[in-house]
């Protein structure tokens, strides 16, 4: 639904392990390619834990492709097996001659034998198991025999186990003291870090074909952190479900509003925004908003908001309480760039898209005229289309900047615009909305 949105060839946060979008960050990358290593040198278990949704399945079907041909993989989806049939179930896998009729000792027999021609071969098997912490305990003592298939030079039969971290708790008992004695390699999947969520989510972005700047807001990655605690499977959904979020809203930037929305949506419990401490937040931005717009700042970046329009804007009297204007006509650039805008929005394609560049309160008209003057300023004039516009119950004037087809040149200009714009955190709008906010004066 988003995806053309904001320029995506497919969906970048899917819950199915798709390889292409393997993030190696967060030693990812390291335990992939120490589990190839230690798949390789062929000596005893190997063991990988981490939460639910931390990336172990992602990790197994990475080895998949990883493994050479010379490799056959077994792979036992279903831990819940018991003891009797997890030799028939690995037999099945490797497609040999065996009936539900074959006893233990039969099975064990066929398999020792297609071991051994592998074995000669220079061919290996290795067998996967996911959520190996749901097998029974005797299930497991089976699988500790299994690897006591061997030659006198290496193991016949190779054994992943995947698992939640119960899976410690139930090789820490008495009865697995032994298979927890076999196994020679272990791995812990850490939850990702906020870094790490920064860099997997620009990632996955570019992977799928995006390439602006930033969708996610830097405070909407802080709160992505806390809810999902790291879990790439949360990150995903959450993700998912903010862009969504975002689409509906019309706005090309995640903010934590919408990851709260996603968070609630998903039954994630997520931060409430305390009474007591919201006070005294909008206590601290009404002193800092009454210093900024005081008569007495000069200088005009002090009146530039960089919250979008969908946000509260504290930035000018209630029109009922001032009701006169800052008249135009004393500003000639200003005019005529707003007459130029009419003129263009009348013409322009209203499923375009244009930069909006700027906002300010709309009593600071002689901030805006000497803005236009100034020397960054004057390559743009042309390309600058100057409106006001009311916010809830405020009248603010607003800037937008060119227009473009597609949102991959929208983005590109974006990134080209002076320092002086930049730090006003511009982003994309559909001309058509910019239409329907207009006001003639």
């Amino acid at each position: 639904m988003y995806y053309e949105y904001f320029g995506l060839n497919y969906p970048p946060f899917k819950i199915t392990p798709d390889t292409r979008l393997f993030y190696s960050g967060g030693n990812r990358g390291l335990v992939l390619e120490a589990l190839v290593y230690a798949i390789k040198s062929g000596e005893g278990i190997v063991k990988v834990v981490g939460e639910v949704g931390s990336g172990k399945t992602m990790l197994c079907r990475m080895l998949e492709e990883k493994l050479p041909p010379s490799i056959e993989i077994v792979y036992i989806a279903n831990p819940h097996l018991p003891p009797e049939m997890i030799l028939h179930a690995i037999a099945l896998e490797m497609h040999l001659s065996i009936t539900p009729q074959c006893n233990r000792l039969q099975v064990m027999h066929t398999l020792h034998t297609r071991l051994l021609e592998k074995q000669l071969h220079n061919q290996q098997v290795i067998v996967f198991i996911e959520e190996a912490q749901g097998m029974p305990l005797e299930t497991l003592e089976e699988i500790r025999l299994l690897s006591n298939l061997e030659t006198t030079r290496c193991k016949l039969l190779q054994i992943v186990l995947f698992g939640q971290p119960e899976l410690d708790v139930q090789l820490g008992t008495v009865h697995m003291r032994q298979l927890k004695e076999r196994i020679t390699h272990s791995f812990y999947l850490e939850p990702l870090t906020r870094n790490d969520i920064q860099d997997y989510l620009h990632f996955r972005l570019h992977a799928v074909g995006y390439r602006g700047s930033p969708i996610f807001y830097s405070k909407a990655i802080r709160l992505l952190t806390q809810v999902s605690k790291g879990l790439i499977r949360r990150i995903n959904i959450l993700a998912d479900k903010a862009l969504l979020a975002a689409f509906a809203n019309e706005v090309y930037i995640v903010h934590p509003k919408h990851i709260r929305l996603a968070a609630r949506d998903s039954g994630f419990p997520y931060p409430r925004f305390s009474k007591s401490v919201g006070f005294s937040v909008v206590m601290v931005i009404a002193l800092l908003l009454g210093f900024l717009f005081s008569p007495y700042r000069e200088t005009l970046w002090s009146n530039f908001i960089q919250h979008r329009p969908n946000n509260t804007l504290p930035i000018s009297p209630k029109i009922a309480s001032s009701p006169q204007l800052p008249s135009i006509t004393t500003y000639p650039l200003l005019q005529q760039r707003i007459q130029m805008t009419e003129q263009w929005l009348a013409k322009v394609n209203q499923q375009y898209y244009s930069i909006q560049v700027m906002q300010t309160a709309a009593n600071k008209t002689e901030d805006l005229a000497k803005f236009l003057r100034l020397p960054e300023i004057q390559p743009l004039l042309e390309e600058l289309y100057i409106y006001r516009v009311s916010r809830k119950e405020q009248v603010v004037w607003e800037i937008a900047y060119s227009e473009f087809s597609d949102i991959d040149n929208a983005l590109a200009a974006m990134t080209t615009l002076p320092k002086i714009l930049q730090r006003n955190k511009p982003f994309l709008r559909k001309i058509i909305h910019l239409h329907n906010d207009f006001s003639t004066l």
